[in-house]
């Protein structure tokens, strides 16, 4: 007899057979950051995950942060990091450890899919001005150096999509004198995603997903519509960082992307079980009119 550990290998592989099918040549970007980033074996496995779906047929597209890099090479330096509400204050020092450590974590991860097989190209949102922004402001407080983004320009992606390059992206715009901004990385993978029109949007972050409660981990909603999120945010259910997250989901599913998934970066694989398995983890945001998981739609 076959052992059943084996059988149970086998139906995963016929569960993820659809999608890979469904999905096949489409593009997705996938937001990363959070302790997936920190974390040496999360960041094995999710970089093993993003080039398995290049393997099986996807266009995945990185789109990175390094906030957390960022805040220790501050320190590192003896700068005193500064917040005007909730943002941090990127004076012209600020910018360019901001510039330096962002690049730096940009070409680490290039060299991780590079050391797996799979041919990747590190690039910032300055190059082939594919991210042009403007100065940011909060609450009309000037926080220096964080742009805005006013124009997406995929010209460059779509020439390393087509020379089969994983383009991995890190959120440094430009101004229209080409000066360098600090960008939000949700921010940045939401307008991308908007832009080449991808398939799905994924964000890796330290949380499960949406909480109806947002104070109790069993209320999570497996999916939402994007009328459903709108009203968590108008009802209070959720805040904090959660509430500008919700909100980029929700305008790329209204700017084209076809479904957008938050997924928590520190479970192992995360991406795979989301887009390869009929019920998925985390918390799936899709169109009004959007297909549901259970007639076997992803």
């Amino acid at each position: 007899m076959v052992k059943q550990k084996y059988l149970d290998k086998a139906e995963v592989l016929i569960e993820a057979l659809p999608y890979i099918q469904r999905f096949n040549r489409k593009i997705i970007v996938v937001k990363y950051g959070g302790s997936a980033m920190i974390d040496e074996e999360l960041k094995q496995n999710v970089i093993k995950d993003v080039v398995l779906l290049k393997l099986v047929g996807f266009k995945p597209i990185i789109v990175h942060g390094g906030g957390k890099e960022i805040s220790r090479w501050v320190g590192k330096v003896g700068m005193e990091p500064r917040f005007v509400n909730g943002l941090r204050v990127t004076d012209e020092e600020t910018m360019e450890v901001a510039e330096m450590v962002l690049n730096k974590v940009n070409k680490e991860l290039v060299s991780l899919v590079q050391s797996l097989g799979v041919k990747a190209v590190g690039i910032s949102g300055k190059d082939g001005n594919l991210l042009q922004v403007e100065r940011k402001l909060s609450a009309g407080q000037d926080i220096g150096y964080v742009g805005e983004i006013q124009k997406v320009d995929p010209k460059i992606i779509y020439d390393l999509l087509e020379k089969d390059f994983l383009p991995v992206i890190c959120p440094i715009g430009a101004d229209a004198d080409f000066h360098s901004y600090n960008v939000n990385a949700d921010d940045a993978a939401s307008a991308i995603a908007e832009a080449v029109d991808a398939e799905k949007l994924a964000f890796l972050s330290d949380i499960e997903g949406v909480y109806y409660d947002k104070d109790d981990p069993s209320t999570l909603i497996s999916e939402l519509t994007v009328e459903e999120a709108e009203a968590l945010i108008t009802e209070g259910h959720v805040a904090g960082g959660m509430i500008p997250k919700l909100q980029n989901c929700i305008d790329a599913i209204e700017e084209g992307v076809n479904r957008v998934h938050i997924l928590d970066g520190r479970i192992p694989h995360c991406l795979l079980l989301e887009i390869f398995t009929n019920k998925g983890i985390g918390t799936a945001i899709l169109k009004n009119e959007g297909e549901k998981f259970n007639n076997g739609s992803k």
